[in-house]
């Protein structure tokens, strides 16, 4: 099921958009591998559950994945040839923002070339382009 809040102080929101780099959540912080998104989307509650549904089936119950990103916006969408006006439409979906640098999914427990055949089958499953980044090493 896909995910979504359990509930949230407004229904509604604005449209907004950033455009910036991300600057926090843009490094490998859980697992050994990640996904990076390369550019800026919302990225909806069914395409992050996709994602993980092909990671998943392709690694079999072994290692670990981490989902970065959460589906906290609303964005609302007015039905077809309906007249404008008579007030904000209901929420359609929601959806996660995404900026360019914005860790999407991490594994571990899992060598490099498994890991990287996963993600290659999450990136395929992504709107945006995507790379594959290995954990920073501390020194």
């Amino acid at each position: 099921m896909p995910r979504m809040p359990k509930r949230v102080k407004f229904r509604k929101e604005f449209r907004r958009v950033r455009d910036r780099k991300a600057t926090k959540g843009n490094f490998v912080a859980y697992g050994d591998f990640g996904l990076q998104s390369m550019e800026r989307t919302w990225l909806t509650a069914r395409q992050i559950e996709a994602g993980r549904i092909a990671a998943q089936h392709f690694l079999r119950r072994e290692g670990k994945l981490y989902i970065r990103v959460f589906p906290d916006k609303p964005v609302s969408k007015k039905p077809l040839e309906t007249r404008m006006g008579k007030g904000k439409a209901d929420v359609e979906y929601w959806a996660a923002r995404v900026k360019p640098g914005t860790m999407l999914y991490e594994i571990s427990g899992v060598p490099e070339d498994i890991a990287q055949r996963a993600m290659v089958r999450v990136a395929m499953k992504m709107p945006v382009k995507c790379r594959f980044v290995g954990r920073r090493v501390s020194a």
